[in-house]
Formats: C-alpha cells, structure tokens, sequence
C-alpha cells in the first residue's frame, strides 16, 4: 500500500485491478450506498426522523454519492503524493461540481429537482460553500482510509465471479435507472394533466403513482 493510501492493488491479475470499469463500477456501487446511509443518518440527526434518501426507486441507493467517489477516484490519484490540505480542496470542488451537475442533470432530463439550497453562498441552489465542504471532508477521508481497503475488498473477488456478478448488478441497475426516470417523467406529465399514451405509461400511472413517488422521493421538487 503506498504510504497516502489512495491505491491499493494487491492482485495485478484480479479482475478489478486499477481503476478499470469493474474496479468503477463497484466504486460507484459501495459510494452510493454510504452515501444512502450517511443521508439516512444525517435525517435522524438533523431532522429527527427517518425519511426515504434514495435515488432509484429500489436499492438504498443515492447515486451523486457514487459518482463523486467515482470522480475522486479518477482526480484524486493525480494527487495522491500531495498534501492533505490539497485533497481537502479538490476533493470539495469536484464534491460540489458533482452535486451542481446532477441537480442540473436531474432538471433536463425529468424536469425535477432533489434538492435545493436557499442558503448563502449557493450557487443557484444546487450546491453550496458548506456541503462543498462536507464533500471536501468526506473525499480525504475516503481517499485516505475507505478507498484502500474497499479497492482490497473488490479485488480479492474471484475473477469470473467478480466479472458475471459486475455485469448481473449492472443491469439490474440499469434498470432501476430506467424506470426510475421513466416513473418520475410520468409524474411530471400527471401534473400536466397529460393522459398515457401508451401501454406502458398506463403501467407506470398503476405502479408508480403519486403518493409512491412521494414515499420514495420526498424531497423532490417537479
């Protein structure tokens, strides 16, 4: 392990060896699963009771999550002999950079958004200076002590295991994607009085309505 811990590639015929797509991948699956767990968390604190965080409609998933870690894990090894403070302020400016362009991401795609800050120094309510921090805090330390042993964990898997299992949770996440932004268009058409025009918008008026949409995603404005 090299002394800033920001790679640990113990097996260079694992299938996970590097930063290759499967090592990526499984990056962005645990990161969007701590990161479901840390906001669960943070609405028992904060907000006194537990409320839904997920991005897909199944799976303890937050997405942003996993693609800031992603992210980090592709800049941050371009740092990784730098000092901490350095990787504090990367780390914050590729967390908020995410966080802008997911919330950005969010609006073209389904015309909503998850979150909105009306606090100062935003910037245009998708990100602020202190959840910039809370990234630039949260990439050290994932950098320095999360990210070594998660890259140890994934390459001890069995080469053809690991790979059939990368392609198998793949698509079922591809999946929980689609018909999540699928659902959540939807939704926005209800609200524009917009009848189904096919078979499988009347599927997604029956098995996604409103008041599920609303359990799943309590904080998403249309």
């Amino acid at each position: 392990m090299e002394h800033k811990g920001i790679l640990y590639e113990s097996n260079p015929k694992s299938f996970a060896h590097g930063l290759n797509f499967y090592k990526l991948f499984w990056i962005f699956l645990i990161g969007s699963i701590i990161g479901f767990i840390l906001e669960s968390i943070w609405c028992i604190i904060v907000l006194g009771h537990l409320e839904s965080r997920k991005g897909f409609i199944y799976g303890p998933l937050t997405p942003i999550y996993g693609l800031g870690a992603v992210a980090m894990s592709i800049v941050l090894t371009r740092f990784k002999e730098s000092s901490s403070f350095i990787i504090f302020i990367v780390s914050a400016v590729v967390g908020g950079t995410f966080e802008y362009l997911g919330s950005l991401a969010q609006e073209l795609v389904t015309g909503t958004v998850s979150w909105h800050y009306n606090t100062p120094l935003n910037l245009n309510g998708r990100t602020n200076l202190a959840f910039s921090i809370c990234w630039g805090i949260l990439g050290l330390l994932f950098i320095r002590y999360v990210l070594p042993v998660m890259s140890k964990l994934i390459e001890r898997l069995p080469n053809t295991f690991g790979k059939w299992l990368t392609i198998i949770l793949a698509v079922l996440m591809l999946f929980d994607f689609i018909i999540s932004t699928a659902a959540i268009r939807r939704e926005v058409e209800r609200i524009h009085l917009e009848p189904p025009s096919d078979a499988f918008d009347v599927f997604l008026d029956s098995h996604y309505d409103d008041d599920f949409l609303k359990n799943v995603y309590p904080n998403m404005i249309l």
